[in-house]
Formats: C-alpha cells, structure tokens, sequence
C-alpha cells in the first residue's frame, strides 16, 4: 500500500483532509479510505490518466522567461481532491456576497458622491494616490450600479482553522477555466466518487455568466450579443477566454475586430458586415481598453470605446475603473467598508494588515519585516512580495528602504501558517500549501461558485501557489454530507 495516513504528518498545521490524529475529517473519510486502498500501481495510473486527460482536453497555461519568451506548458493538477463540507461552505458564501455587494457600494461611491469619504471612514489621500482610480468613471453609474461583476476572492485558512480572505481581485480576475477543467479531470479519473460522494456542482459556471451578462445588455432582446474582448493569443489566459467562450456560444475578438461608429455604438466586424455588440466581456487592463481616452499607443483596445459605454450603448464588464478596489492597502479597509455600507461585521476576516501609510504600523514592520509579508499595492501573482522568514537580510534591508520612499505601496501581513492537503508527490501523499479562489457574479442577484480554484504549493514549505512560480492545482469538492 503507497498511502498509510498513519505516517502523513500534519506538523501542528491545519490539514484539509486529516486531523492531527491522522484520522480523516468526516467529510474526506470516503476518499481517504479509498486511496488508503489503492497500490501503486493504481496510483500511477490515475496520475497517466489525469495526464492524459489534461493533454487531450488542450489544458494548458502560459508562462514568461526573459531568455526563452511564452511557453505554453501542461497544467500541473493533482488527483487528491480538496474537500470542504457544505455547512461550512455555506457562511463562506455568505461572507463573499457580503463582501462584493459593499465594494461594489464602494467603488460607485467612490465614482460619484464620495459619502465614505467625507465622513472620515476611508482617506482621501489615499484615493488620490490610487493608480486604479480614473477620473474618466467619474459620474457614471453602470446597469444595476455594478462595477465588479465577476469577483475572484482569495481565501486562506490558518493553522487554527480560521478562513481569511487574503486579497480581492476584481479587475481582471482569472482562473475559473481551470476550474471547471479540473472537475471533468476528477470525472474521468474518479468517476466511481462522484457516486459516493454528493458533490456540489461547478459546472453551471458558464450558463451563470451568461445569464448575468445578458442581464446588463442595453438593448431588451432575447439574446443579446456578447463577445470576450482579449488581448490576443499570447496572452497567459487566452487558453481561458477561448474557453468560456465556447462555452457561452460567445465570440472571441480582439481590439481590431471591434468599431465604435458615429452613433457611439460598438459593432463587431463580420463577413456579414457590422454586428451591434451589447456586451463585452473584457480581458484587457482598463489602460488599454481605448486608445482615446488612456494609452495612446495600445493596440488591443477599441477607439471610442469608453464613449459608448458612457453612452449607455454597451455594457462593459468587468466595469472600467473597478480596479480602484482592487487595490492591497484598499482591501485593508474592507472591513470598514462592510460596516459603512451594510452596518454589518464582516463575516470573513481579512487577514491582519499593517497600512505602512500609518506612521506606527510603518515602524512596526520596519522593525519586524524579517517575520512579516510585504506586499506592493497593485501587483499579482506573488511579484514583487517579500516573505520575511525565507529572505535574506540584504532582501529585509532592501524592503525597508522600498517602503520608507513610498509607504503608499505597501502593507504588511503576518506571515500566516496556511492549511495544508495531501499532495502526491512520486506516488507518495505529502503536505502541501494551498489557497483557494472562489468566483462571484454579481448581476440582479449575487451567485458563489459552489467551490472555485484550490492552487497548491508543490515545492515543500512554500507558501507561493501561482502556477507561473511552481503552483499546482487541486479539484475542489463541496460535499452535502446531510443528503
């Protein structure tokens, strides 16, 4: 037998399958007890078939090297799933919707009459320094007054079983394509659990899209036309985008396929000549959507673009400008702004932040940066983070100077004992760091996949998740264990 979770050490960490006993969770005892049973030949063979799954199905992710430019590669997947009980998914729903519906409160105010501000609760001077706030929005209230219409929520659980959301993205977040790839993966490799197990659905993700899409067209028809603006194929999500527009019976287009006439319409040009678009959903950073109005120079926009929108005439989605909340030293304000807009408590915690805009916080990391994270403000995927406890003192010494010149863009977390889950690594399951990211649609009603995308740390000891630094992923189970 490869796996006896008698010797798998959880090493006082939260582990998502075991307790510290080595005794599985109630909701992992079916799984654990099955892989308790497999050989390794067994084992090796749901590894080639997920593999193999993953080869034919075309899932694949692009990474950059300065020396050997994009590279697409396989997507790294494990076959031990995450699971999470219902129950407990169920106040983790609860917390995301509460937390999207008071950003999306947030970033209009933020566009418009600026309440939060002027009642002291959130700083101007932060506002002005924000590099996402463009004054462009300013006066505009979207359909349904939604700005961030597809959420990607970071959730993290620490060594006493607390969930934290780590950051917000709500720019341009991705990920949920792998999602749903990892879960026909399971299918095919595990099809007797999905037997044994209630699993809870990820897999209407794409008709939800679409549905909450149609909800912003301007124009009342039955199906209106959406297309997914994208940046081209060399973009590290284009595998994503060509995907959920398959899946939607949506087009793919690119800056040039678009065209905002006279009139302050887009249209899309077909062979058919020009087609009304009442809906993109956009791929492309908000500096790059419309040359007229931000970067001269981008190629991947559409001219006139934000004039159609302003107009009324397309809805845009992710909303231009819902970046402002997008922001590492916003999310520390978050749990003010739950209570400002909602007169709530937050349901999920943020992680305890440091804002090195405050003097007295900014000493404090300063003196304690070689046990804390320091992050920049409006970076993703890991760049340019500094995790104390793995730096060297030169690298401690080099972020000390960082955030004394610009305190604005940075804040500072301690560094968290993340949950672990049991990772095959060479046949053998080993603890394995991991996050997980959950998707919100926020359309007439607000809807949280019933899962999202658990990203694992396949090096030992780190805590670093992307895939583009050696992050795999997992398959994310929420199972009913009352049905």
């Amino acid at each position: 037998m490869t796996i006896r979770w008698g010797s798998y050490k959880v090493n006082n960490l939260y582990d998502e399958l075991l307790r510290a006993s080595g005794k599985p969770r109630a909701a992992a005892a079916i799984i654990c007890s099955y892989l308790r049973s497999l050989t390794d030949k067994n084992l090796e063979e749901y590894k080639v078939a997920a593999e193999s799954a993953i080869h034919v199905m075309g899932i694949s992710f692009r990474v950059y090297h300065e020396d050997e430019g994009s590279i697409d590669r396989a997507w790294p997947f494990d076959i031990i799933p995450r699971i999470i009980d219902k129950q407990e998914w169920q106040q983790i729903e609860a917390g995301l919707k509460q937390r999207v519906k008071a950003m999306n409160m947030f970033i209009d105010d933020l566009y418009n009459d600026q309440k939060i501000i002027k009642d002291g609760v959130f700083p101007a001077s932060l506002l002005k320094k924000s590099k996402n706030f463009l004054p462009q929005c300013k006066g505009v209230h979207p359909p349904l007054g939604i700005w961030a219409h597809i959420c990607g929520s970071d959730l993290v659980r620490d060594n006493d079983g607390t969930v934290y959301v780590l950051e917000d993205n709500l720019r341009v977040p991705s990920g949920v394509s792998y999602m749903l790839e990892n879960r026909e993966v399971m299918k095919r490799v595990f099809p007797e659990m999905f037997e044994q197990y209630n699993i809870l659905p990820v897999d209407d993700y794409p008709s939800h899209l679409y549905d909450m899409l149609c909800e912003l067209s301007p124009r009342d028809i039955e199906q209106p036309e959406i297309v997914i603006l994208t940046p081209g194929i060399y973009n590290s999500a284009y595998f994503e985008h060509a995907y959920l527009a398959q899946q939607m019976g949506a087009e793919v287009v690119e800056g040039r396929d678009l065209l905002v006439d006279d009139d302050d319409v887009v249209y899309m040009r077909t062979i058919e000549g020009p087609a009304r678009v009442d809906v993109i959903y956009r791929r492309v950073d908000d500096h790059f959507i419309d040359p007229e109005v931000f970067n001269p120079d981008s190629l991947l926009g559409v001219p006139g673009l934000m004039r159609a929108w302003k107009a009324g005439n397309v809805a845009l989605a992710n909303a231009p400008g819902s970046g402002v909340a997008d922001d590492k030293v916003v999310y520390a304000f978050v749990p003010d702004i739950i209570r400002y807009y909602l007169n709530e408590d937050p349901i999920i915690p943020n992680v305890p932040t440091y804002k090195c805009i405050n003097k007295d916080e900014r000493d404090y990391v300063i003196e304690n940066i070689d046990k804390m994270v320091v992050k920049p403000a409006n970076e993703s995927g890991g760049a340019g983070m500094l995790i104390g406890p793995h730096a060297s003192k030169a690298e401690c010494e080099k972020f000390k100077r960082l955030v004394r010149k610009d305190p604005r863009n940075y804040v500072a977390q301690p560094m968290l004992m993340l949950s672990t889950a049991p990772t095959l690594i060479e046949n053998k399951a080993e603890p394995r760091h991991l996050d997980l990211r959950p998707f919100v649609l926020s359309g007439k009603n607000i809807q949280v996949t019933t899962g999202g995308l658990t990203r694992v740390a396949l090096r030992k000891g780190s805590i670093v998740v992307n895939s583009s630094q050696g992050g795999g992923s997992k398959d994310t189970w929420i199972v009913d264990m009352e049905a």
